[in-house]
């Protein structure tokens, strides 16, 4: 049996899963205020204690790979490299943005929006269909609402996402669904071979998918 664990990190709300196959054995939230880094792994050995699991058990790790929070972001990554460091087990990465669409209830085209403060977004459109991923519609980019509108064209997708929540006016919206990433949707975007993602070559020098560089990479301050 394939077990794998899933880590989401990109917003607020951080998760992380465990599954069998296509089944999701167990799955837990983390809120970004009690420090991703130190949840972690105690919430990991409580789901694979609760599924009868052990460390050694696991087959594979699927992270969320950005964009999103660069502190959250980071540390998805590198509990994931260490994890398949020390078991010796394959690394997977898919779009943060993809698992944001996933975890929609939503078929068609999905757009998927995280704020990305000074009045951007990180913005990606998929096909999605049974809570998975067909294709990609729009690759991640960074930029102003208005900016996204043009990429789309005559696009008219489901937004969703923390992002569309903040510009709702802007998107013409009324009820725009906050929903977060989750780690169960990256699970079943790993288990489906979905688009948007796929196994990582050489895991120790892998890095995520920031999309633009961090606040103080560019000179920002605050």
């Amino acid at each position: 049996m394939r077990h794998l664990v899933a880590i989401e990190t990109s917003t607020d709300l951080g998760s992380i899963a465990v599954g069998a196959g296509d089944e999701l054995l167990g799955e837990m939230l983390i809120g970004m205020r009690s420090r991703h880094a130190e949840s972690l792994l105690p919430a990991l050995d409580f789901l694979l204690r609760t599924s009868r699991l052990e460390r050694r058990d696991i087959t594979g790790v699927v992270v969320g790979s950005g964009p999103g929070s660069f502190t959250g972001v980071r540390v998805a990554a590198a509990t994931g490299r260490g994890l398949c460091h020390g078991l010796g087990v394959p690394l997977f990465a898919w779009s943060s943005l993809a698992v944001l669409a996933a975890a929609s209830t939503v078929d068609g085209p999905v757009c998927a929006l995280f704020d990305a403060r000074r009045g951007e977004v990180y913005a990606a459109c998929y096909d999605v269909r049974g809570g998975t991923i067909r294709s990609t519609l729009m690759e991640p980019m960074a930029g102003p609402v208005a900016d996204v509108r043009a990429r789309l064209g005559s696009l008219s997708p489901y937004f969703v996402g923390e992002g569309a929540v903040r510009y709702a006016e802007e998107l013409g919206l009324e009820a725009p669904a906050p929903v977060p990433p989750r780690a169960s949707a990256l699970l079943r975007l790993a288990t489906s071979g979905a688009a948007g993602g796929g196994p990582v070559s050489h895991a120790s020098a892998w890095e995520p998918g920031y999309v633009r560089e961090s606040g103080a990479e560019r000179g920002i301050a605050g």
